[in-house]
């Protein structure tokens, strides 16, 4: 009986590399004997060879290698709502925003103004107004269209008012003017003129026109009514409507020529 072969030895290094770079090895049994006995070489070697000589050689079959096992691993997981956004093209503004706090959300309802602070506005304003008429009465006091109820603004608040003034709304009554006996040169002026405003006026100031035979102007004087009534009686004196006032009072005559006069209340 001859001696049994023992197998080649392998390198411990061959075991330890992954299994893709080890060589295929044909993991199919070698085909029995004929007569149905098993190769006793083979046996025997593997049987008697010691632990530390050699190594059993274990059939490891060779990893199949897909074209797509360089690719990353797809991990599907449940669709979120950011995922759906992403999916369908919407973008991240259009996703639902957190809730915020109570007190951080707008009132959904609009607050009402009480009618308490409508009624305070509208007095206020009236306050504004009346104010301003009080201020800029004597302007507004002298606009007929104004005037009245000005005046009785002015009769609850206690103001005064300017007296009205139009000159035209004085008439003429009667008027005269002569030389005073014993003083040459000097005129005696008379005139009565009566108020026929709606309202009470201030005595007016009057002009003076003197002209000779040929109608030219020969003298004219401005006097107010200080200077026909005299400081004392002038000051604080009103006519009312309707009433009539007569004055006197004397001028130096400019030229001995004087035979005409006329009167004008300014």
């Amino acid at each position: 009986m001859s001696e049994p072969t023992q197998p080649p030895r392998r390198p411990l290094a061959t075991f330890l590399r992954p299994a893709q770079d080890a060589a295929p090895v044909d993991d199919r049994l070698p085909p029995a004997p004929a007569d149905g006995r098993a190769d006793d070489d083979t046996t025997a070697s593997t049987g008697d060879t010691p632990w530390g000589d050699a190594l059993p050689q274990i059939a490891i079959p060779p990893a199949e290698v897909d074209a797509e096992t360089d690719a990353e691993p797809v991990v599907e997981a449940d669709a979120t709502p950011a995922d759906d956004a992403l999916t369908t093209g919407a973008s991240a503004d259009d996703a639902p925003l957190a809730t915020a706090p109570s007190f951080l959300q707008a009132p959904r309802a609009r607050l009402r103004t009480p009618r308490w602070q409508w009624g305070l506005v509208a007095g206020l304003g009236v306050l504004l107004l009346l104010q301003i008429a009080v201020a800029d009465r004597a302007r507004l006091a002298a606009d007929a269209g104004t005037r009245p109820w000005i005046a009785g603004l002015c009769s609850v608040l206690r103001c005064t008012l300017p007296a009205w003034r139009e000159p035209a709304a004085f008439s003429m009554i009667s008027r005269d003017v002569r030389p005073v006996p014993g003083q040459p040169g000097a005129l005696q002026v008379q005139a009565s003129f009566r108020n026929d405003a709606r309202w009470a006026q201030a005595w007016p100031a009057l002009r003076l026109s003197l002209s000779d035979a040929d109608g030219r102007l020969i003298g004219t004087g401005e006097f107010a009514p200080a200077d026909y009534l005299g400081a004392a009686n002038a000051s604080g004196h009103v006519l009312e409507p309707g009433q009539s006032a007569r004055i006197a009072f004397r001028v130096r005559e400019p030229a001995a020529s004087t035979v005409a006069f006329t009167f004008e209340f300014l």
